[in-house]
């Protein structure tokens, strides 16, 4: 630690140079890092360009002044993370006001007392490491394109009507397979099977919503809108089949169990969005559709077949990929038999 906190990146923005002079002087002798902006244009610029840990931002400037920056960096998703001190020589309640209603951490009237500058810009250091770690929590355990929807939109239970394709898959036979090997074999086996699964939904514009044991449940179309989703979810499934017929060559070659997974896709509306409580969440997709997906996967092992999905999906698909028709087929929790289609 030094005198002004832990060493960070600083831009300090401000029109009169012997005021950003001084003050960079001051900073950079607490350890920072300092980069120095004469107005606001040429600080935005800095900002989308390099990665800044606080801004230190005047307020009456040419060009572009404060208030200006305030509003663009809150409109700017890269940005709105990036806690703002302003130093200003503008006094006033509603001035200030002003500036904490458009997202700045703290209001400091020149000239600065530099005992109070270092406890405000430790303290607004502090709170981005927080957030950082809240992000970087997120991204951890969901998806890319929940962290991206839950940054954009903010959580809120419930969810709304999407035209999406949804995927089940599971290992084939793999009760007696972990009760015929030491459990620390099946957590090495499953994480190297899921390894391979998100990457091959993920490479597809999908995200995995859901797993439990060896299942998983992938989504297509959302949160995030795909043109072409039941496409997507098919060469998906046809991706993680053949990973999965690599990956037991070589657990044979190591006299290890070789496995197989079946896969059902359905497509059509449903709702997505979050369920649970305030406290525990997760992002997943509702409906008849849902359900219909789930039964055709488990439907493969009657079938024989890898990959089944309803006639929604086969509608969707491009003329390269050309899957056979079983004809209908009663599905367990559907009234009337459901036209299914095989890879």
């Amino acid at each position: 630690m030094n005198s002004l906190g832990a060493a960070a990146r600083l831009l300090l923005v401000d029109d009169n140079k012997v005021n950003r002079l001084l003050l960079a002087r001051t900073l950079e002798l607490g350890g920072h890092h300092v980069a120095t902006a004469e107005n606001g244009k040429v600080a935005l610029a800095m900002l989308r360009k390099d990665a800044y840990d606080l801004l230190l931002l005047d307020i009456e400037m040419p060009e572009m002044d404060g208030f200006q920056v305030l509003e663009q960096v809150r409109a700017d998703l890269a940005l709105r993370d990036v806690p703002v001190i302003v130093t200003s020589s503008l006094e006033g309640l509603d001035n200030v006001v002003r500036c904490i209603e458009l997202g700045a951490e703290d209001y400091l009237t020149k000239p600065i007392n530099p005992v109070l500058l270092k406890a405000r810009i430790g303290a607004s250091l502090e709170k981005k490491r927080l957030r950082d770690q809240q992000k970087a929590l997120v991204r951890r355990f969901a998806a890319p394109e929940v962290a991206q929807d839950l940054q954009e939109s903010g959580f809120a239970l419930g969810g709304k009507r999407v035209r999406a394709s949804v995927l089940f898959a599971d290992i084939r036979g793999f009760t007696p397979l972990a009760e015929a090997q030491p459990p620390e074999e099946t957590i090495e086996l499953l994480n190297t099977y899921y390894t391979l699964m998100f990457d091959a939904v993920a490479g597809h514009g999908g995200i995995v919503s859901h797993i439990a044991g060896d299942g998983l449940m992938a989504i297509f179309g959302a949160p995030v809108a795909l043109a072409h989703h039941a496409d997507a979810a098919v060469r998906a499934a046809l991706e993680m089949i053949e990973m999965i017929e690599l990956f037991s060559v070589e657990q044979k070659s190591l006299g290890k169990a070789e496995i197989r997974i079946g896969v059902g896709i359905a497509s059509g509306e449903m709702v997505a969005g979050y369920t649970g409580t305030n406290e525990r969440a997760t992002y997943t997709c509702v409906g008849d559709i849902v359900n219909l997906a789930a039964r055709l996967e488990q439907h493969t092992k009657e079938a024989r077949r890898s990959v089944l999905m309803d006639a929604a999906t086969r509608e969707a698909l491009s003329p390269s990929l050309s899957p056979d028709a079983l004809g209908a087929v009663a599905v367990r929790g559907k009234t009337q038999p459901v036209d299914v289609f095989a890879l």
